[in-house]
């Protein structure tokens, strides 16, 4: 498999014991995040197991050499952009040196300890500085459902097929794992009403989505050729694209999304590398027979044959009442990487073909990942079509859409049989009651 080498042998072994059997960070993972402590301000850091290695104090230590050094040099401020630009070959280096320094047996042990941060200590911050962020639309069940409850006879526009559909979001209110989610207001019409009111939304939802974190970028004018397209990747998280459904269903026609997606996305704080993810590629699926070919310039044999990531996400629920109860998070489903029907690459090669400038630091979201079956379905709009068949939760409640105080908790793995597993993080945010105006 291309990637794979000794930085995956599922045999080796962290004198970092709670790494060991981890079910995020073993050593085999090693995602980059921003943290900080009492001692010190936000830097860049590695997670394993539990604990955080301070790059920029193991860096002044002098544990990196050459291109690992400047690496962890880039990734010692309180944002990772200068990491994420420096591409795929100095990344590769620090990842193959923190593998040494980290191993059982390291006879830098000693040295590379006291740089050692208890996570639970710590807070995790944004691990890069967004400048722009785009949410694509490839997940093609979720497309399909929810494209069937607006045109039942015909879920699927034309164009899908043919072109990765995509907007701008917001970059600004993009916040990590635990940040809390107030409730928008926006403009809302009720069915049988003959004008819009301005009210809190009444029809949350989560998106489950894989973010995709761009590396080095493009000139404006230029574009990424798709065969050149997963050099650009700097890394993957998980991305919850809340999404107010009732603000959604009036304001989106003409152009689109924008007050039903703009009040917040949550992510995953950690970036979990290309590298890491290197024994998890599959090939892209094949397209169902009738189906358009892409356009050559969103084709390149070497991405189908490894363009797709095989990594199992989850969402679970926790509502303020199971809280109180005593009851652990309900998970309302499971889906898989898997069923996107565009590879990252062609989402890339697509952005930037009209000459659209990506910048290191840029944040993708895949679209909704739905599988096939309802169990599987990424957004409460399609696993309770609608609100009109709500979810059954273990405390005897349901559920249509989200309700004030309850929390979503997004978790993603990849396995594979050979390989050590590892993860994601969770990507976890908490519904507040919407403010008075």
């Amino acid at each position: 498999m291309t990637g794979v080498d000794e930085t995956h042998d599922p045999s080796r072994r962290s004198f970092v014991s709670s790494a060991n059997g981890h079910s995020d960070f073993p050593i085999q993972n090693l995602p980059f995040g921003v943290f900080s402590d009492a001692a010190a301000q936000p830097r860049g850091g590695v997670a394993i197991g539990d604990r955080i290695v301070d790059l920029r104090a193991a860096a002044a230590r002098g544990l990196f050499p050459g291109e690992a050094a400047r690496a962890a040099q880039a990734a010692s401020g309180p944002a990772l952009n200068p990491l994420l630009a420096l591409g795929a070959p100095a990344r590769h280096a620090l990842r193959r040196r923190l593998v040494e320094l980290l191993t059982s047996g390291s006879a830098e042990q000693g040295e590379l300890e006291p740089h050692l941060c208890p996570a639970d200590a710590c807070t995790i911050h944004m691990p890069a500085q967004v400048g722009d962020y785009t949410d694509f639309f490839a997940g093609i069940h979720h497309a399909v459902n929810a494209g069937k409850q607006l045109r039942p006879d015909n879920p699927l526009l034309p164009n899908y097929k043919y072109v990765p559909i995509g907007y701008h979001g917001r970059a600004s209110s993009i916040r990590p794992s635990g940040a809390p989610v107030r409730r928008p207001h926006g403009q809302r019409k009720p069915p049988n009403a003959d004008v819009p009111v301005f009210e809190p939304s009444r029809r949350l939802d989560y998106e489950l989505e894989l973010g995709i974190w761009i590396g080095p970028g493009n000139a404006l004018g230029e574009s990424i050729a798709i065969s050149e397209a997963a050099g650009h990747i700097a890394g993957y998280c998980l991305l919850n694209d809340w999404s107010a459904r009732d603000i959604q269903a009036w304001e989106y026609q003409p152009l689109g999304p924008f007050l039903a997606k703009n009040f917040a996305t949550t992510i995953s704080p950690w970036i979990v590398t290309p590298e890491a993810l290197a024994p998890f590629r599959l090939p892209q699926s094949l397209r169902p027979q009738g189906d358009p070919a892409p356009l050559p310039y969103l084709w390149d044999e070497r991405d189908q044959r490894e363009g797709a990531l095989d990594v199992e996400l989850e969402i679970l629920l926790l509502t303020p009442a199971m809280q109180e109860r005593g009851l652990p998070p309900h998970r309302v489903a499971a889906s898989n990487g898997r069923y996107l029907y565009w590879t990252v690459a062609q989402l890339i090669a697509h952005h930037s073909s009209g000459g659209c400038n990506l910048v290191a630091g840029d944040l993708f979201g895949s679209g909704t990942i739905s599988s096939p079956t309802p169990e599987s379905f990424g957004s409460l709009l399609e696993a309770t079509a609608g609100g009109r068949t709500p979810l059954d939760l273990p405390s005897g409640e349901t559920r249509g859409f989200l309700e004030d105080g309850d929390e979503v908790i997004m978790r993603a793995h990849a396995r594979r049989d050979g390989f050590t597993p590892i993860g994601f993080g969770e990507c976890r945010g908490r519904v507040m009651p919407a403010r008075s105006v």
